[in-house]
């Protein structure tokens, strides 16, 4: 660090020590100012899973889940606001003080699931940007295959500059910093044009929005009214149906309430706060920096798509389906992904024992023999694209225009995230190999997710690059525990903390918080996986149980290193 920048953070900490002492108003106008760490949190939390959570949301439940994003934040926000109070507090970084103060096995166990949630999520990501890119913006480039690898290749490259800049000096984190909340700003505004503009034309219900804030679980198991309707106009296949609506509909849930906060964002936090030399002094800053930096942007932002969504899809089959049942050209592959899974499951009988040939053409033959009210419910329940959207939009916006702002929005997500999960990595290998600080290893890591995000063609074939999101959300969400659990132990720690322990009701306060907190992530994350298997591998149980492991291994060090810590 220079000496000007030495004598910069010494003033900034001065004034701070002052304006902490004023009143709330006086706080907040000097805290405006300085802002940064959270619109970074924005910007990850700002991608193509919380796109794909909050369109898939409206998609199938409408606006009876408008409450599940925002509780997810404010829950998050409360955990990311304990770590803040942490590492500002005890000027260490969390790698080394979780190895020392609670146990090694969790301080690796986050850093590599931080790690492999910055890879996995760098994918959708990729993706998102390029259809993004083929779909909005250039539309002449939809189809193209070497069009993926160009557009990524660009992506990737300036994700890498950005970063670069990064590593350089104080001026990089500001212009680091300023970039992405100018990318943050576009994606804000034009999801909330696009509100406007369908709020103006009269096509939203806003009393229905409005309850939609208002918390009703049982939509965590029940199909919305239209999707129920549906389900029971089928007759005999309701079963089946049923079924399927509540599986597709739990990992959209998961991907919506998962991407609020991913486990890559609590290592973000507190090495970008170290990163900018912040101490003691900036505990209240930190505070409102989340608030104001990562709340706002994210609930306005999902709730717009929410509502968009729901309001051109929910319960809706005629941009997939025909008057007479036959599928519109083009829509065949969701739709016909939607319709074989549900086959496969009311027809298995039929299926048994047939070869691979020939179980794929009675699939086809089950298919067109469904009956209209099947297609139709199916039809309902196909991942649309971020591209369906705009185009639904048209004719309040023209097909130019809606096409273009969300051309534009998708795109500043896809390429923010991609960005932040890059510095993210970065941090994570100097962590890892012993190295903080090192520009050369940080750089290095970086490029690890976007050069794995580049080869989403290989991996993700599906009509709708957002739909790549859930899998990857859901896989995500499973990890989140293992942070939520750590800095919960951390903040109790008498031997990491001193004097700066909450102690009183204010610890209290902070306990509960962090434990109702804790609690959801960790329920979330067994729904999540605990159904899930690879073959006859039951790999959701297997999760669960590491899970457990690793919450008492924690917990057990926690307690031995405390006690020998305080006599």
């Amino acid at each position: 660090m220079s000496d000007t920048d030495k004598a910069a953070l010494a003033q900034e900490a001065a004034e701070l020590a002052e304006i902490n002492q004023k009143p709330l108003l006086t706080r907040l106008g000097y805290f405006t100012k300085r802002t940064g760490p959270g619109w970074l949190q924005a910007a990850i939390t700002l991608g193509g899973g919380s796109l794909a959570g909050s369109l898939f949301l409206g998609v199938i439940l409408q606006y009876n889940l408008m409450w599940l994003q925002p509780l997810a934040m404010i829950l998050g926000v409360v955990m990311l606001s304990a770590i803040g109070y942490v590492t500002l507090s005890s000027g260490r970084r969390p790698f080394g003080a979780i190895n020392e103060h609670v146990s090694p096995v969790l301080g690796w166990a986050w850093l590599i699931a931080a790690m492999m949630a910055n890879i996995v999520w760098c994918l959708p990501q990729f993706a998102l940007g390029t259809g993004a890119v083929q779909q909005n913006l250039i539309p002449s480039l939809e189809g193209s295959t070497t069009g993926p690898w160009v557009i990524g290749g660009i992506l990737f490259v300036v994700a890498s500059l950005v970063v670069r800049a990064y590593d350089r000096n104080s001026g990089g984190v500001k212009l680091f910093e300023l970039i992405l909340k100018i990318l943050v700003g576009i994606v804000v505004v034009s999801f909330f044009l696009v509100v406007g503009k369908l709020t103006t034309s009269g096509a939203l219900d806003w009393a229905a929005i409005f309850k939609g804030f208002i918390p009703n679980f049982s939509y965590l198991s029940k199909p919305a009214p239209l999707i129920q309707d549906a389900v029971n106009a089928t007759g005999g296949h309701s079963g089946s149906w049923l079924s399927y609506v509540a599986s597709t509909q739990k990992d959209k849930i998961i991907a919506a309430f998962g991407t609020a906060v991913g486990i890559n964002m609590t290592f973000l936090l507190p090495y970008s706060m170290l990163r900018k030399n912040w101490g003691k002094e900036h505990r209240g800053l930190a505070i409102f920096d989340l608030s104001t930096g990562l709340i706002i942007p994210f609930m306005l932002a999902t709730g717009c798509i929410v509502i968009a969504a729901g309001s051109q899809f929910y319960g809706k089959y005629d941009d997939i389906l025909k008057a007479d049942g036959t599928v519109i050209e083009g829509k065949e592959g969701g739709f016909n992904s939607v319709a074989d899974v549900f086959v496969k499951t009311e027809f298995a009988e039929q299926l048994k024992g047939l070869a691979p040939d020939a179980a794929t053409a009675k699939i086809e033959e089950l298919r067109g023999g469904l009956s209209l009210e099947d297609k139709q419910l199916a039809a309902m329940l196909v991942d649309r694209k971020d591209s369906d959207l705009a185009k639904s939009l048209s004719s309040l916006a023209g097909e130019g225009t809606g096409r273009i702002i969300f051309g534009i929005g998708v795109l500043g997500m896809a390429l923010s995230t991609i960005i932040i999960l890059m510095l993210i990595n970065g941090f994570c290998l100097c962590e890892a190999m012993g190295k903080p600080g090192n520009r050369n290893i940080h750089f290095a890591g970086s490029l690890i997710p976007g050069l794995v995000g580049i080869c989403f063609p290989l991996i993700w074939t599906g009509q709708s690059k957002a739909a790549l999101a859930v899998p990857t959300s859901v896989i995500g969400t499973s990890l989140l525990p293992i942070a939520y659990f750590t800095f919960l132990l951390l903040m109790n720690s008498k031997s990491l903390l001193g004097d700066a322990m909450p102690t009183g009701m204010r610890r209290l306060r902070w306990n509960v918080l962090m434990f109702i907190a804790t609690a959801v992530a960790t329920f979330g994350s067994v729904w999540a996986i605990k159904d899930k298997n690879l073959g006859s591998l039951p790999i959701g149980q297997i999760g669960i149980g590491v899970l457990v492991v690793l919450f008492v291994l924690g917990l057990v060090g926690f307690m031995a290193r405390e006690k020998k810590a305080n006599g």
